[in-house]
């Protein structure tokens, strides 16, 4: 149903308000002082539609069914007698009220006199102060005079600000019975209390605080104004249809002549913005208002409901969290518009701007040390992702709230922000498929008190030695979050610095991906308690470990444990511990073992053995290959098939060339993209080629030779 609000002659503004949702019932209690004004006759005429020629002292509780009222919201009458009920059973009525009526009749100068001065300050006794009853007087009996009670009514409606209207009808000729129970629908459900000071007769300043928010989320390109095309797409979200270019034209010729600054390059301003809303109280068409409110999430109390903010979303043990392309583009787009200067970082001023629409600041100033930053510290375009995928994978619900406030379930039009997120797969699947769809792989570090670990974080946002010298201890951050490639795919990886206390790990020390292990080279004491919290925690886990040997710039003493780093690793079937520094004079550290702390990650079935430094190179794809589960079982199993059918010396000569082509898989190691253009490259992987060709013509024959 389509509601037309005229503003000036020969102007109107069409909306179509959204029906809303009042999970609670609606009480209408109507206390009268005395009898003879026609409470008990009104609600008889609303419900037969006929003035009663008898009338009782007092009418029964009467349910309106939710079906039949505009509001679609089940009301429930409730009359009262003097007559037949005590002040205690009137009092309960008015505490389980969400209006009272007050009836008086406009032929009687005492009836509207004792409105003030014993129902008002009655039921104000009996509320609670700060959550007041909308208040609706009612003049009955318009029908034996001829002028209005207006005059008298106006200044008690001024006095009072709990009074939301007055209705003068008539029972008997039925005039304006069914706008009463409207007006009284409207008071609870779209209350004038929380929007408007009649005092100040302005918009109190949370109404003007959300509607600055909606406002700012509606500009979709920071601009300072809403354009036709803004504009027609706030008129879709909250009405569910468009303005026509006519009466378009027209709201904002409305406010140019009452706003100056209302309208600017053709588009609405903020002030035009909450002038019109000013302008649909003033008239009388606030649900117009609580439309708009209730459509970007705002509640009665004008605060965001909790059920906007925290849809629900559920997510499985041992599942992660990840925002999703959309979520990307949204967060890209509101990144775009905040950005410009265009520099592809957001300065402090831009960032506020951005969280303008917070009501706290939720970043602090640690982020600068968690994600990647300009040279002024600043939040590039690729910390300002990573800082969201950092939130989206250690607190959704805290995610959630923030696209919450930004409104990505009205710009992205969806249900609600929980369509923006992506739970993972059990972890346990992913490792009997031997695949992974996740984009975030979380890699823990352990190590001992000044083994480096701060270092190492800070060196995978691009800062050497030097440059972390500047960071101040307030500010230091334990997470650290970028972006690595693997094998040409895009993945985030998270690092946490653990603290070394190896008498007690939380569940979340522990759940990871893959644990980094990491010593000072130059301290003879550090590699002990790196193998202690290897032997303690995950010698029998599934998780791959990886030893880091850190200030690889100095000089390596031996380490006082029982064996090397390098045997330990050995034995336990991990890579051979991976040199590490971030003293790097002006150049930022190598991003190398960051790759491959990812790639492990990313494949925790193939153990990778080979660590060079490109981890694409030929060598590294071999020796997956060779120590791959599922190539280990084939051969195993061959094996066994030949030695049943051929002599010794025929397994001897399997060995031998087994061990051949292991010899000669060395030939692919360290291969870069200036070695595939030389010969020698080429004549050594034709070297390479033949072996393979020998131990196949070997293995075709042994195979043909029993048949």
């Amino acid at each position: 149903m389509q509601h037309v609000l005229q503003i000036k002659e020969n102007t109107s503004i069409q909306s179509t308000p959204l029906l809303h949702t009042h999970t609670s019932s609606l009480f209408l209690c109507l206390p009268l002082f005395s009898a003879k004004v026609g409470k008990t006759s009104l609600i008889m005429s609303l419900v037969s539609e006929e003035f009663p020629e008898v009338v009782p002292y007092r009418a029964e509780e009467i349910t309106i069914p939710a079906d039949v009222t505009p509001e679609r919201v089940p009301t429930h009458i409730v009359d009262y007698s003097e007559a037949e009920q005590t002040d205690e059973q009137l009092f309960q009525e008015i505490s389980k009220a969400n209006v009272i009526c007050i009836v008086y009749a406009v032929n009687n100068k005492k009836s509207i006199e004792k409105v003030t001065s014993h129902w008002i300050p009655l039921i104000t006794d009996n509320t609670d102060k700060d959550n007041r009853v909308p208040l609706i007087l009612v003049g009955n009996k318009s029908d034996l005079v001829e002028h209005s009670s207006m005059e008298t009514i106006l200044p008690i409606m001024n006095q009072y600000s709990d009074i939301e209207t007055c209705v003068e009808c008539s029972a008997k000729n039925l005039k304006n019975i069914s706008e009463l129970f409207y007006y009284a629908q409207k008071a609870v459900l779209h209350p004038t209390g929380p929007l408007y000071c009649p005092e100040r007769k302005d918009m109190k300043p949370l109404c003007v605080k959300a509607l600055t928010r909606i406002f700012k989320v509606s500009d979709l390109d920071n601009d300072g104004i809403l354009n036709d095309n803004q504009l027609n797409f706030f008129q879709r979200t909250c009405f569910n249809a468009p303005l026509a270019p006519q009466a378009l034209e027209d709201v904002k010729n409305v406010v140019r002549k009452n706003v100056s600054d209302g309208v600017r390059d053709n588009g609405l301003t903020l002030n035009g913005f909450l002038f019109l809303h000013t302008l649909f109280i003033q008239r009388g068409r606030h649900e117009t208002t609580w439309t708009v409110l209730r459509r970007f999430g705002y509640d009665d109390d004008l605060e965001l409901h909790q059920d906007y903010l925290f849809p629900q979303l559920k997510v499985p043990p041992d599942a992660t969290t990840e925002l999703n392309h959309d979520a990307y583009l949204f967060l890209q787009g509101v990144f775009d518009k905040h950005d410009k200067d265009r520099d592809c970082a957001l300065s402090p001023e831009e960032l506020k701007d951005l969280f303008d629409v917070f009501p706290y600041m939720p970043w602090g100033a640690d982020v600068s040390n968690t994600v990647c930053t300009n040279d002024k510290g600043w939040i590039t375009y690729q910390g300002y992702l990573s800082q969201w995928t950092l939130t989206t994978y250690l607190d959704v619900q805290r995610c959630l709230e923030y696209l919450g406030y930004l409104g990505y379930s009205i710009v992205a039009e969806q249900e609600s922000q929980a369509a923006g997120i992506t739970v993972t797969r059990d972890k346990k699947i992913d490792l009997q498929k031997r695949q992974t769809q996740r984009s975030v792989f979380r890699c823990n570090v352990f190590g001992d008190v000044c083994s480096g670990k701060s270092g190492f974080l800070q060196a995978f946002l691009g800062r050497n030695l030097m440059s972390q010298k500047n960071i101040r201890e307030e500010h230091r951050s334990f997470y650290a979050i970028s972006t690595t490639y693997v094998y040409g795919q895009e993945k985030y990886l998270l690092l946490h610095e653990v603290f070394p206390d190896n008498d007690y790990m939380s569940d979340a020390d522990l759940a990871c991906d893959i644990v980094c292990l990491l010593y000072d080279v130059s301290n003879p004491y550090s590699f002990e308690y790196c193998a202690k919290v290897f032997k303690q925690y995950f010698m029998d886990s599934k998780t791959p470990c990886m030893m880091i040997a850190a200030k690889s710039d100095l000089p390596e003493v031996k380490q006082q444990y029982g064996c090397t780093p390098l045997e330990f690793c050995r034995k336990h079937k991990m890579p051979p511990p991976q040199s590490f520094t971030c003293n790097t004079a002006a150049a930022a550290p190598s991003r190398d073992i960051y790759t491959k702390l990812t790639t492990v990650a990313m494949y925790p079935h193939a153990r990778l053995r080979c660590m060079c430094t490109c981890n694409r190179c030929t060598f590294c794809l071999c020796q997956n290959l060779l120590n791959s589960e599922l190539l280990q079982t084939v051969r195993t199993k061959l094996y066994a098939a030949v030695l049943s059918r051929s002599s010794p010396s025929l397994s001897l000569s399997l060995s031998l060339t087994h061990s051949l082509v292991l010899a000669a898989l060395p030939v692919f190691r360290h291969v870069s993209q200036a070695d595939l253009k030389s010969s020698t490259f080429w004549l050594r992987a034709s070297v390479g080629a033949a072996m393979f060709a020998v131990l196949g013509i070997a293995m075709y024959r042994v195979l043909l030779k029993p048949r």
